[in-house]
């Protein structure tokens, strides 16, 4: 193990464990309303007391640390990190601070911000697995408006998710190891260090925020770490070609069609615009009905996590086994499709 790997890990857990703890001690003090979810009455909210978003920040001014080690140590400049990850950070912060921005100009500067940010650092997904679908990929507009699909789904997916104490720091985490694992076996190691410190940074994080939380990773935390994600499962494909594109498609399974579903859904079925939020989401009727069993919200809360976390591990297990195999994971993965749709339907049955 290389000796600057060793600081830097050193310094990034000294100075999570210090940002968090002095963070939440000094809003506590002072009483401050700045980076404090305490809004209740959101159909995506399930806590009843303030709690801070700042766990967006400590993950983006951790990061942070890591560019910079990177460029004064390796002469790296993740230069696409850095802008994707850094803009997304901006605009979720935006949402922290209460500045309240309409659902319809969010999206359209997402999709601004992704347009400029693709095209700038001509960063494209040059493999689906699909073949018909790679010949479009030749074509420079559908190139950039699927890659920007992509962005969104993720990006959107993790905010949906967020909010529920460790369901989106586990499952970043989860995905992360995977991407760490691979990206090392293939003896590409300065990515592997990236998702390496990244798993660090995250699980300090968790501990702040599960089984209770005293902080939120906000709007800003949940962009990062959808816009970290998105970027690192298509370097690490692009790195990778042996490996299955659908492999990296399972990976991003429950972030994408939880966004995709949402969609669907509320224009068909609920007859509403899709960029408002709703109380129906999987997790959330999985929490109504921990709700109803044991009348315990902390306890139901947490186990969200826990339960959606296991079974998505569980489920990942074969696709990791096979993930050369592009024929088993392509067909594995609209496995996962039909499980998601037949297990949403019997569990709002029995919520309803």
């Amino acid at each position: 193990m290389d000796l600057n790997n060793l600081i830097l890990f050193f310094f990034i857990i000294i100075f999570s464990l210090f940002f968090y703890k002095y963070s939440i001690s000094f809003l506590k003090k002072y009483n401050l309303k700045i980076l404090v979810d305490d809004e209740f009455k959101k159909p995506q909210s399930f806590h009843e007391l303030p709690i801070s978003t700042i766990g967006g920040l400590g993950v983006y001014l951790s990061f942070l640390i890591i560019f910079i080690f990177f460029f004064f140590t390796k002469e790296i400049v993740y230069f696409e990190y850095l802008s994707f990850c850094t803009l997304f950070f901006i605009l979720g912060l935006s949402d922290d601070l209460k500045l309240n921005l309409p659902p319809k100009f969010r999206l359209i500067l997402m999709i601004v911000f992704l347009i400029t940010l693709v095209i700038f650092n001509n960063f494209y997904i040059v493999n689906t697995g699909i073949e018909f679908i790679n010949r479009f990929l030749e074509i420079d507009i559908f190139a950039l408006f699927f890659i920007c699909l992509c962005f969104l789904f993720i990006i959107n997916g993790s905010n949906l998710i967020d909010g529920y104490n460790g369901l989106l720091g586990i499952h970043t985490l989860i995905v992360l190891i995977n991407l760490f694992f691979v990206n090392y076996a293939s003896e590409n190691y300065n990515l592997a260090l990236l998702m390496f410190s990244m798993i660090l940074i995250v699980t300090i994080f968790i501990k702040y925020n599960f089984p209770k939380a005293k902080i939120f990773l906000g709007d800003g935390g949940s962009y990062f770490l959808g816009s970290f994600l998105a970027i690192s499962v298509i370097q690490t494909s692009i790195s990778n070609p042996i490996i299955s594109p659908f492999y990296f498609c399972i990976l991003m399974f429950y972030l994408f069609f939880e966004v995709f579903f949402s969609f669907i859904r509320k224009i068909i079925f609920a007859k509403q615009s899709p960029l408002f939020p709703d109380n129906k989401h999987l997790h959330m009727l999985i929490y109504k009905l921990l709700l109803k069993k044991n009348n315990d919200k902390l306890k139901s809360n947490y186990l969200v996590s826990i339960i959606l976390n296991s079974v998505y591990l569980i489920m990942l297990i074969p696709a990791i086994i096979m993930r050369e195999n592009g024929f088993f994971c392509k067909y594995y993965s609209l496995l996962l499709f039909a499980t998601y749709l037949f297990s949403y339907k019997k569990i709002y049955d029995k919520v309803k």
